[in-house]
């Protein structure tokens, strides 16, 4: 029987198209739809409250703008085979595969010391096995290891279309006008030189653009101090039920799979668990905070209400470390409101630090191809916005703490 071309209707680009069985079937894998159940944004929607798209719709998003960029360089004469792009394809609607509950936020809670980008691999490699080896250049190209290196670019790297599509939806959903890009002007000014995928001299501004709305996100939702005052909470929750189950106290949860990795913190995350894995999502962790605000240890209760509730812990932030003179006094406001110990307080009063980094040439540089055939980093360029200044990190210091509602 013939396949079907199937169409999916996306509220930021419109129809994207599905023209491959094999990308079907792996649509259709209950390993990718289970993305459908993780927030792309975690708790951005405490401040936004449309910002409620999931990992299945940035994924969708992400492979739309591949095929997109594929074509444009195949019409400038760059050699891609029907295989190559069929992998690149499948790279980057796999690349968020391996995202756990509240992705970034509980990322090394559950499973510590194993990456998402690592787990995805480990899920691209079952794949792999069940669809008859026909993901092996996906996971070349998704490795670095293929001989192509711009199609890895493509997938990870300054100008890969995975923040060009997490850009361009996360402005859409949350509504923040600066995370706009010309996705679709940067897409056409892809080029690539001596297997470097690179820009045309006359699309640096939208790069620039590009550069600056990255840096405004980052900060305007990305690391708004609401929602990284959320996903503290969240990981203030995870802490204490640990505590108390290494003491001895049962602490249940609404599900097997988040009970696994619970009661299990620290096992490697191996083939055999990723079909465990693969059943844990959003709403496991949600569902049992939930519980949890009924628990009888009081401290734990008051964490998970609070998240549950939008009552979350107060926080501010400063360009230097916080006095600890200043945090030892919050830490005794609180043991005296809630009557708890000097440890207890530890869950309520703690301070820690966020960085954004516009562009960091050394970690890849993006190379812009002028018309004499010269190649330039976008910040040696001659009055460009992105200079040597900007490429620094900026760091903030944050404080957290209890306040009564």
């Amino acid at each position: 029987m013939a396949f079907a071309r199937k169409i999916i209707n996306d509220p930021v680009y419109g129809f994207i198209t599905i023209d491959h069985p094999l990308i079907l079937s792996i649509i259709a894998h209950p390993y990718y739809q289970r993305l459908r159940r993780i927030h792309q944004k975690a708790f951005a929607h405490l401040v936004y409250p449309g910002a409620v798209h999931s990992r299945l719709h940035h994924s969708l998003g992400a492979y739309h703008l591949m095929s997109c960029a594929i074509s444009e360089l195949k019409n400038k004469g760059t050699i891609i085979t029907h295989e190559e792009e069929l992998g690149a394809r499948i790279a980057i609607l796999l690349h968020d595969i391996g995202h756990g509950p509240y992705s970034h936020a509980l990322e090394n809670e559950l499973i510590p010391q194993m990456s998402h980008e690592n787990i995805s691999l480990l899920l691209m490699q079952s794949l792999d096995q069940e669809f008859g080896g026909q993901l092996r250049v996906a996971i070349d190209i998704f490795t670095n290891r293929y001989p192509k290196r711009f199609l890895h670019q493509l997938v990870s790297g300054q100008l890969d279309v995975d923040r060009m599509d997490y850009l361009s939806r996360d402005s859409f959903f949350t509504g923040v006008a600066e995370g706009v890009i010309s996705y679709d002007r940067i897409l056409k000014m892809l080029v690539v030189e001596k297997d470097e995928l690179m820009i045309e001299e006359k699309g640096i501004y939208s790069i620039e653009k590009f550069l600056v709305a990255r840096r405004l996100m980052y900060w305007q939702v990305y690391l708004h101090k609401t929602v990284m005052s959320a996903e503290m909470l969240l990981v203030k929750i995870i802490h204490r039920a640990k505590q108390l189950l290494d003491g001895g106290i049962p602490v249940a949860t609404a599900t097997k799979a988040f009970d696994f990795f619970l009661q299990n913190p620290g096992q490697p995350l191996t083939r055999e668990h990723l079909g465990i894995f693969c059943n844990l999502d959003d709403y496991d962790v949600m569902c049992t905070i939930k519980n949890w605000s009924d628990h009888a240890d009081r401290i734990l209760s008051i964490l998970s209400r609070s998240l549950v509730d939008r009552r979350l812990l107060k926080i501010n932030l400063q360009a230097d470390p916080f006095d600890p003179r200043l945090v030892k006094e919050k830490k005794s406001e609180v043991m005296k409101q809630l009557s708890i110990t000097e440890d207890e307080a530890d869950y309520f009063v703690f301070t820690g630090e966020a960085t954004n980094t516009t562009y960091d040439p050394a970690d890849e540089r993006i190379n812009i191809l002028f018309k004499d055939g010269s190649v330039k980093d976008i910040s040696e360029i001659d009055n460009a916005l992105i200079h040597q200044r900007l490429s620094g990190p900026v760091k903030k210091y944050y404080i957290c703490y209890y306040r009564p509602q």
